[in-house]
């Protein structure tokens, strides 16, 4: 089966188990953007972790959910950027998700990161997707 847009499929999946209050989504077919993805989340608390496993040449990846009182720490997941109209933001324009209480994924010169480690280093990027 061939998939054109990994990340949207990355991203249905994650908000899909999250709405039938799964604990963790396995695998899930994965590159290397979506690896980074998944450790920026990791790295700003909203997934506790992901494991990336390789059959053959098939790299697949499984996300740990993370919740706080009962409730999923991620509310909401959603794609900005999509291979059809791509979404771009200069290092002054970098947007801020629900006034700084979000996350927004940047995929930038410097790799992968989150909005604010993107305005500290100046540098802007494809804006991939936005969390909260």
């Amino acid at each position: 089966m061939t998939m054109n847009d990994l990340v949207a499929n990355y991203l249905t999946r994650v908000r899909n188990a999250i709405i039938a209050h799964h604990e963790n989504v396995d695998a899930i077919p994965c590159s290397n953007v979506i690896v980074e993805i998944s450790r920026v989340l990791k790295e700003e608390g909203y997934i506790k972790d992901y494991h990336v496993t390789q059959v053959g040449a098939r790299r697949t990846i499984s996300v740990d959910l993370k919740f706080y009182k009962g409730k999923n720490v991620i509310s909401k997941i959603e794609r900005i950027s999509k291979p059809g109209r791509r979404i771009y933001a200069a290092a002054d324009t970098v947007p801020y998700v629900r006034k700084g209480l979000g996350l927004a994924v940047i995929s930038t010169s410097k790799g992968v990161l989150s909005d604010a480690k993107a305005r500290e280093l100046n540098v802007g990027g494809e804006v991939i997707c936005r969390v909260w």
